[in-house]
């Protein structure tokens, strides 16, 4: 669900792995040396981390009025070279954390494990978020005319930094789930991640422009680039090419959803007609 709604505003976030990285790493540090003694505060304190990482991005972007792309790029390297100074580019292994956290990833509950049930759980309020609530509304409309949006009353740096404050929250909690399930911490961790949550996004129709997509597509993009990527690596497909398959992917989705948009267009247009 990373990203989703950074899209929908018509924005970007490709800093996103490093954010994972960064409240990954600094969490796990704080147990590894005794300040975080429960897997519910490693979690937390992640999520907190991250969510920090998120409003700076906001609030460059909104009130510094930088564009998204160059924003995010530079906060890419910044949090990443902060994960390398944190950690002095070493890791913590799966002996320094807590057995409980790790057992934690390990842990079912009614057959799915937890880790698929937290992804649950945001998948399902993000979804009502979108679809029944005032903010929902606004961040599609922001997306899909933000001036007009301006002039309807709505705050529209309010939204960007809300928007970009939570994704950083959502990715700081992934970067609690990939410490605890991986059982390590390391520096360039989730390193190109970013690259598939892009790729699951526009393939589940979102649209790179803004105003358009939803939860459940996002969800079935992120289904469909799992099992490309598994299905790669069961036939023997090094990495280098499936980066390369997944860049083809995107520019494929993309194109599609341009020709789609243009052809829903020219329909309204003609529907106008006198």
């Amino acid at each position: 669900m990373m990203l989703l709604m950074v899209l929908l505003i018509g924005g970007i976030d490709i800093s996103i792995a490093s954010t994972l990285a960064f409240s990954g790493m600094a969490s796990a540090m704080l147990m590894q040396h005794g300040y975080l003694t429960s897997p519910l505060a490693v979690f937390a304190v992640s999520t907190g981390i991250g969510l920090v990482c998120g409003l700076i991005i906001g609030l460059v972007i909104a009130k510094g009025k930088v564009i998204p792309i160059i924003a995010t790029l530079g906060m890419q390297y910044i949090f990443r070279g902060l994960t390398y100074v944190i950690s002095d580019s070493k890791w913590v292994s799966s002996d320094e954390m807590l057995p409980s956290y790790l057992n934690f990833a390990r842990g079912t509950f009614l057959g799915i494990p937890y880790l698929t049930w937290i992804v649950i759980a945001v998948f399902i309020v993000i979804l009502l978020m979108l679809k029944w609530t005032s903010f929902g509304r606004q961040i599609y409309a922001v997306g899909s005319n933000a001036d007009a949006a301006n002039i309807s009353g709505i705050n529209i740096d309010r939204i960007k930094i809300t928007v970009y404050t939570v994704n950083g929250a959502i990715a700081g909690l992934a970067g609690a789930m990939f410490t605890s399930k991986y059982g390590s911490a390391q520096s360039n961790m989730a390193t190109g991640a970013e690259m598939d949550v892009i790729a699951a996004c526009v393939i589940g129709g979102i649209s790179l422009d803004g105003g358009q997509g939803s939860a459940l597509g996002a969800l079935l993009g992120v289904v469909t680039i799992a099992i490309i990527s598994k299905s790669l690596s069961l036939v023997g497909i090094s990495a280098f090419w499936q980066q390369a398959l997944k860049g083809g992917i995107i520019l494929l989705a993309v194109v599609v959803n341009v020709l789609v948009q243009r052809s829903n267009h020219r329909k309204t247009l003609k529907g106008r007609e006198i």
